[in-house]
């Protein structure tokens, strides 16, 4: 009887590390913009195909939520929520899963300021 028990526990021990790499919602804050970044030679990126510059301490989270380096996603043109700094500097960009994709966001201040935020959906309404 002890042995069963120790392989029940053994396999539920074993099963834990994979429900904690189940992928969790993340909340993207409301005053991130929706765009397409194409990063070059760190802290130059392209940003809507204008040129931009990663600010001082810019943090790149992948679709995981982990901390990418600027210079590991150089030549790669990806779908991002971001903000800016008070300089204009690109601060904070979130690389988006599909789902995030898939779900309507303002892209420019403009839209940000007509648009509507709905908390309990997550999601923007377009007037």
């Amino acid at each position: 009887m002890p042995r069963c028990l120790s392989m029940v526990l053994a396999a539920a021990a074993l099963a834990v590390p994979a429900l904690a790499c189940a992928q969790v919602t993340r909340t993207l804050p409301v005053n991130s913009l929706r765009g397409e970044v194409t990063f070059g030679q760190p802290p130059e990126v392209l940003l809507n195909g204008q040129p931009m510059r990663l600010a001082p301490g810019a943090r790149i989270r992948d679709p995981q939520g982990m901390v990418q380096l600027s210079g590991a996603l150089a030549g790669q043109k990806l779908k991002v929520n971001y903000t800016v700094d008070p300089y204009g500097l690109l601060f904070n960009v979130w690389i988006l899963r599909p789902e995030e994709l898939a779900q309507r966001w303002p892209t420019t201040p403009k839209e940000a300021a007509t648009w509507t935020y709905d908390p309990i959906n997550f999601t923007w309404i377009k007037p």
